[in-house]
Formats: C-alpha cells, structure tokens, sequence
C-alpha cells in the first residue's frame, strides 16, 4: 500500500483558497470548519505551508463574519443562524439555508488548531488583527457558556450539552491562553462538566465514537477516563467496516447502524496514543480493510447494505487513515 498516496487525495479536495471540501460528492462538497482542522492534521508535520493556509482562510472566515461575532459576545444567540455557522460554500460564505449550526466544537477544534500550529512551529498569527479574532472567538464562548450550552454537537444532530463539545473548547481554551487572555474560570468550568458527564456523551447518549477526540487529538482525559471511553467505543460500537457514531443512529439506517470508515484508525491513533502499541497494531489491518488501493477511504457503509455510501472519499477519513499508516509503519 503507497501511504503516501492518501496526500493525492487530500490534495485533490484543496480549494484554492487553501481549505477542503469535505468530499467531492453533491452533498458535501461543502467547507465544515471541522473538517478541515481534522483533514489537515497530517501537514502539522511537514514542511509545506497546506497547514497555515487552511488557518489563514478561516481566520479571513472570521474577518468577515466579524460583525456576527461581535453581537454574540455579548449576546447568547438565539436562533441557529445566529451561531458562528460550522458549514460553509467553497467560497467560505454562509449559506440561506437552515442548519444545525450550534456546533460549539468546531469553534473549539479551530482554536486547538491554531495553539497546535504555533507549538509546531507554523506561522499562523499573521498580524494583530488574527489575534484580535481568537480573542472574540474565545469571548464569544464565553457568552454562549460553552460549558453548559445545548448545541447540536459533532454530528450536527439534537441539541443538548455534549461531552466531545465541552471536551474541544476546553482543548481550545488551553490552546490559545498563550496568545490571547482566557480567564482560568472559564477553562475550570468545562472540565467540571467533563468531569460530571463523562464516560457519557450526552444525557441521551451512553457513549459515542466523538468521544474519541478527547483522547487524540486533544488529549485531555486521564489515563482511566481514556481507558473507559475505549472500552465503551469499542465493546459498544465498532462493526466490520468501521464505528457506528452511537446506538440507534439513523444516519443511513437501512437495517441497522452505518458503520463510519473512519473509527478504525481513530481506534488505532487513541491506542498509539496510550503507548498502547500491540492493542494499536490490531487496528492497522482493519484500517487497510475500508482503504481502496486508490487511497478513497468512504465516510461510511450504509447500515443494513454493507456497501460506501457516496460521500467517498471523505477528507477526514483519508487523513485520520494516514496520520494512523504513517504513525505505524515509522
């Protein structure tokens, strides 16, 4: 398998304004600020400039919704449209159309992102006015209470507090306390929510495969709380052809479950983590199992059909495989 092959894929998704589309497909050929801080993981490591112009497009992103921001920090949105929106058109402009765009991780996952950059020596911060739009960014979470804010979560589906949310601002928060001012009440909030709900998800949600993130990539749960959400995930969730996201998902239900490609791999990237390398090496023929020998890793097998559903390739699911190959076979 040609590893480096999965860079071709990823880069085929790049626009020119440096983000990615989440996929090539009618339905995702979108810009999900999620996505692209996961797609975008494998250039924190190299030495090309992919990782700095994916951040400097969306901190022109926040330039322009500027005027947004400002209202809700000092003003809880109401409405979903008033949210920082998590899903953008190629040209990184708000779409006229009604979403779940209380998506508090994705504003957590950016500001990890930018600390995770400057810590690997990249250059984000291009000028006052950057350091400006982190500072509203983490204010704005500070109007929203992050800490114990409904929102619609990594899945983009019913609103209550979720743990991979609380998880991502309090990743976030820690990020950029270097940078701009971020008061030690505000990080401390969040993890007393953490440390309330976890090992669960949600009130609704026992366990979830977003719950993975909390151990890579933003590595803020003890080794025990690390350990429990493995098990769950892993006893509870993982399927042939990858993770189905929780219990009872209907995204693609066509029988049972659909099984996300890219759990595999997260399995393997939270096991690494952990120094947990023989538990980790278990995952490396199942990742290579939902890989094509072109290197398009599907977000996912229809449940009850066990066949890609068109969103194929999936940005994250390309990068999380090869971030996980790569880690592996070094």
């Amino acid at each position: 398998m040609q590893i480096e092959e999965a860079m071709n894929v990823i880069n085929r998704m790049r626009l020119p304004n440096g983000v990615y589309t989440a996929s090539v497909s009618e339905d995702y050929h979108y810009v999900w600020i999620r996505d692209v801080v996961y797609t975008v993981l494998p250039f924190l490591y190299s030495p090309t400039q992919q990782y700095e112009q994916a951040y400097h497009a969306l901190l022109d992103l926040f330039h322009r919704y500027k005027w947004k921001i400002d209202i809700h920090t000092k003003k809880r949105p109401q409405y979903l449209y008033e949210y920082i929106h998590a899903r953008y058109s190629p040209e990184l402009e708000e779409m006229n159309q009604e979403w779940g765009h209380a998506q508090n991780d994705a504003i957590g996952a950016f500001l990890w992102g930018v600390g995770e950059g400057i810590h690997h020596g990249k250059h984000i911060i291009r000028n006052q006015e950057d350091i400006e739009i982190i500072q509203k960014l983490v204010d704005y979470l500070e109007c929203l209470r992050y800490w114990e804010s409904p929102d619609n979560g990594i899945w983009e589906e019913n609103m209550e507090v979720h743990a991979s949310s609380v998880g991502a601002c309090v990743a976030g928060l820690k990020a950029v306390k270097i940078l701009v001012d971020v008061k030690d009440e505000l990080i401390q909030k969040g993890e007393d929510t953490l440390a309330t709900l976890l090992p669960r998800e949600s009130e609704t949600k026992s366990t979830d495969l977003a719950l993975l993130s909390l151990i890579y990539p933003y590595r803020i749960v003890d080794q025990h709380m690390a350990h429990t959400i493995l098990d769950n995930v892993t006893t509870k969730l993982e399927r042939k052809y990858g993770c189905i996201r929780y219990e009872h998902d209907q995204y693609y239900n066509e029988g049972s479950e659909a099984e996300w490609c890219f759990g595999f791999p997260w399995l393997g990237l939270c096991y690494s983590e952990l120094g947990m390398n023989e538990k980790a090496k278990e995952y490396v023929e199942k990742t290579k199992s939902v890989i094509s020998d072109n290197w398009e890793v599907p977000e996912l097998y229809i449940g009850g059909k066990n066949v890609p559903n068109k969103n194929n390739p999936l940005a994250w699911s390309v990068a999380l495989s090869y971030l996980f190959l790569k880690r592996m076979y070094m």
